[in-house]
């Protein structure tokens, strides 16, 4: 009984979380201006987003265009920060090792909004005119801790002989960062380049505070402008069909090729 009672909270969990997904998927293939009324299959709402047909379609464009390069911009230098933070963290000992891993973990415990405050007074304080660069540094500040926490277990799970073996046969220490260490740490960069650039995709709070008064436009920005006019874009429902769709893609080849790598090892 304790097992079909827990199948079935495991069920009742998924569909929970799917179910949403799946309605907003299949009305993405009605002309249906209204989510959940079936007017007849139809793809034109996929057209309408890629030939920018539709009211306010360069705005969501832009918005789209914003978002994806917000995002790899701020994965891309926290990737790099959160890496050599990892390996500084890593080489402290004791009390010092674990008040920097305390203080790193604080940035991801803390509120969304209070991260967005909190940054949004800064600039005001620095007399930072707000704008696109306050935003992907913004981002680069909430996203580094989450890359440092994906690289420190392949820090620990690595030799550390390897890198003064290195040393000791005539590498200068950026050759043997370079040739050495990195490729080792390669997965968890990876892990952490990945999840650095959804975060910064689903972050809603931190961009709003922090992306001033120039109409700087975001996909989580456009969405709440727009939702607040009473009623979202019929194109949104492709949209977020397409973005789910990548990212189940992505997570499935990257299951794949950890499980082939754990077969060969």
């Amino acid at each position: 009984m304790k097992k079909v009672l827990a199948k079935a909270y495991l069920y009742l969990l998924l569909a929970m979380l799917y179910a949403p997904l799946l309605f907003i998927a299949i009305f993405s293939f009605t002309e249906s201006r209204v989510l959940g009324n079936w007017t007849g299959f139809s793809t034109k709402l996929y057209v309408n987003l890629f030939s920018g047909g539709m009211n306010g379609g360069s705005s969501l464009l832009a918005a789209v265009e914003n978002t994806l390069l917000i995002a790899l911009i701020s994965a891309a230098f926290a990737t790099l920060l959160g890496t050599v933070a990892a390996i500084g963290i890593y080489n402290l000992k004791g009390r010092k090792k674990a008040a920097m891993q305390f203080l790193n973990n604080i940035p991801m415990i803390n509120p969304d909004i209070i991260t967005g405050v909190s940054l949004f007074l800064l600039f005001v304080f620095l007399h930072v005119s707000q704008g696109y660069a306050t935003v992907v540094l913004a981002h680069i500040t909430f996203c580094t801790p989450y890359v440092v926490l994906s690289v420190m277990p392949r820090l620990a799970q690595m030799n550390p002989n390897i890198y003064e073996a290195a040393l000791d046969l005539g590498a200068t220490p950026a050759q043997a960062l370079r040739k050495v260490l990195i490729p080792e740490l390669r997965p968890g960069m990876i892990s952490g380049f990945i999840l650095a650039f959804t975060m910064s995709l689903d972050d809603f709070a931190v961009t709003f505070f922090t992306r001033g008064t120039i109409g700087l436009e975001t996909l989580s920005t456009y969405i709440y402008a727009d939702a607040r006019k009473g009623g979202l874009t019929p194109e949104l429902r492709p949209l977020m069909t397409i973005i789910f769709l990548i990212v189940l893609i992505l997570l499935v080849v990257m299951n794949m090729r950890r499980e082939k790598m754990n077969k060969t090892n």
